[in-house]
């Protein structure tokens, strides 16, 4: 093994909307940090698919075998890069809803409460919004939360099929809004090109290693630091040591390495005296949904609209069944493509251009709701093998959200008797992966403190969608982003 010469104030483990924030943020201190990332820098990224690249899915694909938990292997459409899973997602950066950070009673349950409000998250939604350049419009969607400042971006213009419908939406009283969509020169912003790429070209004291494949963590003799952070990097183990790590792996990947780093002070894995590491994963229920349309649009288009109408439900169901979304270009969203309504199907079946001339005549919608975290469903290692146990749970509100949007088109096509092809998503698409790593005052029954550091293990702490208690609708990456600018500053005076 080579240990490295080095010793950095700061370790931080992956790149994505959690560490590659971080490092940009810590990097003004001075203070010398190193980023590990197990990818590389991608050649071309999902905003930059032509064709019907989309669909070639073993592109988006993770090079580990995992398991569910009826033993069946699968490879998940997860990205290892610089920048993570900003890499291949929508772009899309929401807020939660103030009553998101509150317990809210569900059919099948009950989404716990926050114990850091919306208002604490507020600053650093904004701060986030600013550093994504946060392209949105206030005032057209009745679940809005309050802001204490404007977009700092106006909206990203529709494609005139979208604003069509869009149109003939709101002429049935619902209220269709602009999603907020990071955007800048380089086309869709992630944490590569807003975080990493700028901060190493820029500060001489962070430095990133790519291709750095992070085996385990080891502590001192008495378990209460980790001291050293173990990575192979081609065919060579190294050793590098830092006075603070901090895990932003993704919620199944950071969960898996506190349970692999086990010793003989944290028998059950690190950070794990609750045993709650790696329980509680969440990952929204989440439906593809096929509109076939006469004209043609060009199936290279960002994702620009959402309705919320039936976030905290209808007039014939008085619980949460959630949130819909154009999913922009069907020949350019990688995680559309996963799932299994027509174009995945025709996809094994056709030419190319068959189905290139399909995608064009189609409108995809995402639709998602909360799951609700049950520590059942879970990652856990058997042996070496690392199985994700999940069953989605709260389906009659998805279900209800589906058929819901389903006649909605109905009204607006004018034909009853049109079939919506939709497909859920299946166990091998992890985005919005979540909770593996709670956080909460109480040491018992979370994993980590309000400032996501571990309770058991001082210097340790977790940026990436782990720390989430409940999931709610929104997709995730802005308050995952705002909450590794919060844990900065924290930072930042533990630094000094």
């Amino acid at each position: 093994m080579i240990i490295d010469d080095q010793n950095y104030d700061v370790i931080i483990i992956g790149t994505g909307a959690g560490g590659g924030t971080l490092a940009h943020k810590l990097a003004l201190t001075g203070k010398k940090i190193l980023v590990l990332e197990q990818g590389d820098f991608l050649e071309k990224e999902s905003s930059e698919l032509v064709e019907v690249e989309v669909f070639k899915k073993e592109d988006f694909h993770a090079p580990q075998q995992w398991y569910d938990s009826e033993s069946e292997p699968f490879h998940p459409q997860t990205s290892y890069s610089v920048g993570g899973n900003t890499k291949i997602y929508s772009g899309v950066l929401q807020r939660m809803r103030e009553k998101d950070f509150e317990k809210i009673q569900h059919q099948d349950g009950v989404s716990p409460e926050w114990e850091v409000k919306y208002k604490d998250f507020e600053p650093y939604y904004t701060e986030a919004e600013k550093l994504y350049q946060v392209h949105g419009k206030t005032g057209d969607d009745l679940t809005e939360p309050s802001r204490s400042e404007d977009f700092p971006f106006p909206v990203v213009d529709s494609e005139p099929q979208v604003e069509d419908i869009c149109n003939r939406i709101a002429k049935k009283g619902l209220h269709p809004a602009y999603l907020p969509i990071g955007v800048g020169n380089q086309g869709r912003t992630d944490s590569e090109d807003t975080g990493i790429s700028p901060t190493i070209k820029s500060y001489d004291n962070v430095t990133l290693k790519t291709k750095a494949r992070v085996v385990g963590l080891h502590t001192n003799p008495s378990g209460t630091e980790v001291k050293a952070v173990e990575a192979k990097i081609g065919d060579r183990s190294y050793l590098f040591m830092g006075n603070i790590i901090v895990l932003s792996c993704g919620a199944i990947n950071s969960a898996a390495l506190l349970l692999s780093s086990a010793n003989e002070k944290h028998p059950k894995g690190l950070a794990n005296s609750s045993e709650f590491v790696g329980c509680n994963l969440m990952k929204q229920l989440m439906t593809t949904l096929v509109q076939i349309t006469n004209t043609p649009n060009s199936g290279l288009f960002q994702r620009t609209r959402y309705i919320n109408d039936f976030y905290w439900g209808d007039e014939n169901f008085s619980y949460p069944m959630g949130h819909i979304q154009n999913s922009g270009g069907i020949l350019q969203d990688v995680i559309f493509a996963e799932s299994p309504p027509l174009l995945s199907v025709a996809a094994k079946l056709m030419p190319g251009f068959g189905l290139k001339q399909l995608a064009k005549r189609s409108i995809g919608w995402w639709l998602q709701t909360e799951d609700l975290p049950v520590p059942k469903n879970r990652v856990r290692f058997q042996g070496s093998k690392l199985y994700v146990d999940y069953t989605a749970n709260n389906a009659e509100a998805h279900d209800r959200l589906v058929y819901r949007w389903i006649d909605v088109l109905k009204s607006i096509d004018g034909n009853k008797q049109n079939i919506y092809p939709r497909g859920e998503t299946p166990i091998q698409v992890v985005a919005h992966q979540s909770g593996t790593c709670r956080f909460g005052e109480n040491a018992k029954t979370s994993v980590l403190d309000l400032n996501c550091r571990t309770h058991d293990i001082d210097n340790l702490y977790v940026v990436d969608s782990s720390f989430f208690p409940s999931m709610s609708a929104t997709s995730p990456a802005l308050t995952v982003i705002a909450n590794a600018l919060r844990v900065g500053e924290h930072l930042i005076e533990r630094l000094k």
